[in-house]
């Protein structure tokens, strides 16, 4: 077993110094790459990395990334729920994916990457679903599947109990299988889930069991980030770096993200029931997309795309300008109307989901309401400056591990905001609360 220790870095330069040095001939094999998200997480959540990939001559056609439908886990896995997909149902769809990308490669086997929940449907993908033979490589990042808790004789039928019927049985016996090579990446500290107390489970104060190295696994090399928080393990620079060199065998020749002379946007418009995310279309949803001014959030003129979602869920293909702010206009029915904002998209991408979160807490409580949303990571209020129209975000939980990974500006009149997070900036507008949801997302 191999433990690297990494700090986390606010640049690409010393990593594109360091790869030029050691930068060899083009690869012969890129082997299609299958990325794998979390619980009630989405495909997009990979764009940042993929492009990466991308920017460093990976070919766009051998990149695939995967929703699962119904992403959340069930508080029993043995008992059918709502809106909910069991680990067997996670790993079905895995393996569906995985089959479809050797047919079309034309190849014989794939590297998975993973964070999180995806780890663990990954390990049963290739220890329970004949996954082993098709697989070459695993990149798994922030995992769970030594447990987000460890309580013997209870919540048995809890994925993520490391006593549990499901994470017992996925560790026992051979923990990598045969011609299989395993990376693992965790952080130091300060990963949510996997934390020996339990204050970010609804427990605070209270001992779970868990520990700051569950995501390791003996057999694996395992890299830790220092700093890094539970998304920062799979969807940072610095991560990338060391997916990039487990998957060719040497460094990345940069971090940054290469803008592209075109950029082509689609993905999918999906929505929300039982207090998760579905991952399915949103069929006969209302797509309208503007272009912004990116000072104001103001629109530029009228739409530029306007569309009704069929059954496949998507909303493009949509041929972006370069440098251009969107905000994005999504109806449906039984879901707010909601207003995304989004910074100029760098590359062409299949990955930007659309989707439709309900109107709750702070947003309800305001006359009108803005939220800052972080996907690939989370607020950290001691060392992030988090601010709205060049004032500190109100709302931030203080405490050393960053667990909040959406924060919210409240007025009580429509108005420009900008939204900024450690560097990247985006403005949008107030809207009226009763019925509309508006959102700063964040790229990074």
């Amino acid at each position: 077993m191999v433990i690297k220790h990494i700090g986390m870095v606010a640049g690409g330069a010393a990593l594109i110094l360091m790869s030029f040095l050691s930068y060899a001939p083009a690869m012969q094999d890129n082997p299609p790459l299958v990325f794998v998200h979390g619980d009630s997480d989405t495909s997009a959540l990979w764009i940042t990395q993929i492009w990466r990939f991308e920017s460093n001559d990976y070919p766009s056609d051998r990149i695939f990334a995967l929703d699962i439908p119904h992403p959340g886990a069930p508080e029993d896995n043995a008992v059918p729920e709502k809106n909910r997909s069991t680990t067997k149902e996670a790993a079905i769809a895995l393996s569906r994916l995985v089959d479809t990308v050797l047919k079309k490669t034309g190849s014989t086997k794939v590297v998975l990457l993973g964070n999180s929940r995806g780890c663990s449907t990954i390990r049963n993908y290739v220890q329970n679903f004949g996954g082993a033979n098709k697989t070459s490589r695993l990149v798994m990042t922030g995992c769970v599947y030594n447990g987000v808790f460890n309580f013997p004789g209870a919540a048995e039928g809890s994925e993520y109990n490391a006593s549990g019927r499901f994470l017992k049985s996925l560790n026992a016996g051979k923990l990598i299988p045969d011609g299989v090579t395993v990376t693992t990446i965790r952080s130091d500290k300060f990963d949510l889930y996997n934390q020996p107390m339990g204050d970010f489970i609804g427990m605070v104060g209270k001992p779970i069991g868990g520990n700051y190295n569950g995501p390791e696994l003996e057999g694996a090399t395992n890299i830790v980030i220092a700093g890094a928080d539970h998304r920062e393990t799979a969807f940072s620079a610095d991560a990338f770096s060391i997916m990039y060199e487990a998957v060719t065998g040497r460094k990345p020749v940069t971090t940054d993200i290469i803008k592209s002379d075109s950029v082509t946007l689609n993905g999918m418009v999906s929505g929300w029931e039982n207090s998760r995310p579905t991952n399915l279309p949103l069929v006969n949803a209302k797509l309208t997309v503007f272009e912004t001014d990116p000072a104001t959030g103001e629109r530029k003129g009228s739409a530029v795309l306007e569309k009704t979602i069929g059954e496949d869920g998507m909303w493009g293909p949509f041929e972006a300008s370069r440098g251009a702010t969107y905000e994005f206009v999504v109806a449906a029915e039984g879901h707010p109307m909601t207003h995304i904002y989004r910074s100029p998209f760098p590359r062409s991408s299949s990955v930007v989901n659309l989707r439709l979160y309900p109107l709750e807490g702070e947003a309800l409580k305001a006359e009108m309401s803005l939220g800052m949303m972080r996907p690939r990571g989370y607020y950290g209020a001691r060392q992030d400056q988090i601010k709205f129209n060049g004032n500190t975000a109100n709302g931030l939980i203080d405490h050393d591990v960053p667990a909040n990974w959406k924060v919210f500006s409240n007025s009580d009149k429509a108005r420009s905001v900008t939204g900024s997070f450690n560097g990247e900036t985006i403005t949008g507008r107030t809207w009226p609360t009763k019925g509309h949801a508006a959102w700063l997302e964040l790229t990074h």
